[in-house]
């Protein structure tokens, strides 16, 4: 059955569903939703978690020998799925259709995937997870960016704080809608000052003050061509436990904007003609600087590196992705 995002919580707590389905390309409010089933499976007594990522070479018998045996250590158990490709397949879809007909006892699945487009939500195996009684079927939409200040300030209201809209917009602005970095920025402006009411000298005093590394300052370094110092960043972010997807949708988001521009320059427009708009206006020096350094063939390479890494982050390619960001830094 559909549950809204915002309904979600008041369900759980009626009733817990042998199975959910969560439905979001955005990372941060696909694990917040899939967090709070996990909490209350926890709170109910399932002490057992067992995950399956179904990517080319899964083996779909396994969900389904799983589902059907029992558990070794708990009463209760969580079986998790991840569909990166949001397709499951023909032998996906036989099994997830079997399951969901006989769902085994004291167990949970639990099934995360990208949004579902339209050709995939008419499959028979997302239409009978939709209309099941036996699964929430949680589609989770992008925030849009109109929507990301009133996101903002209902976000700093959980942590205690209020907010003017002027700084509602430039926390929105500094993070281009990427709600992971906006979390990182709420919980930086929690740890970094006493304040219950944030105005924007609070704001810019408390990131001026900051000891902790950011990543807008490694992104600047980075255009810079300053390895040591991007280097010494990244493991600054990392260090801290900053998520590789905030930091690579960040790196990925200069290198995109650079391979634009830099195919401007090569059609004949001038430096200063194409980087006009580029804001803040003391970033302008750093993006002409990279963009005379590299031809266009240079950035669409790293690119496709940019691509591998958010693979071998999700699994989905050998290598270590923090190594490769690395490599990306070092091209710069």
């Amino acid at each position: 059955m559909r549950l809204y995002p915002d309904k979600l919580a008041g369900q759980l707590q009626k009733q817990l569903l042998p199975v959910y389905l969560v439905s979001s390309d955005d990372a941060l409010l696909q694990r917040e939703a899939c967090d709070a089933i996990r909490q209350t499976c926890r709170n109910l007594g399932f002490s057992e978690r067992q995950v399956f990522h179904a990517e080319r070479s899964f083996d779909w018998n396994s969900l389904r020998e799983a589902g059907a045996s029992l558990s070794l250590f708990a009463d209760k158990r969580i079986l998790e799925l991840n569909i990166p490709s949001g397709k499951p397949g023909d032998a996906g879809a036989k099994v997830l259709l079997d399951y969901i007909e006989r769902p085994p006892e004291d167990t949970l699945l639990l099934i995360s995937v990208p949004r579902l487009d339209s050709n995939t939500l008419k499959t028979k195996w997302a239409k009978t997870l939709h209309d099941s009684p036996a699964c929430g079927f949680v589609q989770i939409p992008v925030i849009p960016p109109s929507e990301l200040p009133s996101w903002l300030g209902q976000r700093l209201k959980t942590k205690g704080l209020t907010a003017d809209a002027e700084v509602l917009q430039f926390i929105s602005d500094r993070v281009e809608g990427n709600l992971l970095a906006a979390d990182q920025e709420i919980e930086k402006l929690v740890l970094l000052t006493d304040a219950s009411h944030l105005d924007m000298d609070t704001v810019q005093q408390s990131i001026a003050d900051s000891a902790r590394y950011d990543i807008f300052t490694l992104t600047d370094a980075m255009l810079g061509g300053d390895r040591t110092r991007s280097l010494r960043i990244l493991n600054g972010l990392r260090s801290e436990g900053i998520e590789m997807p905030v930091i690579l949708w960040a790196v990925a988001r200069e290198i995109r904007q650079l391979a634009d521009l830099a195919s401007k320059v090569e059609q004949g427009q001038p430096l200063s003609q194409v980087t006009s708009r580029i804001w803040p206006a003391n970033r302008k020096p750093l993006v002409q600087s990279a963009l005379q350094r590299q031809r266009p063939s240079h950035w669409n390479r790293l690119l496709q590196q940019v691509q591998v890494i958010d693979e071998q982050a999700k699994g989905q390619q050998i290598g270590d992705p923090w190594l490769s960001l690395q490599q990306i830094l070092l091209a710069f």
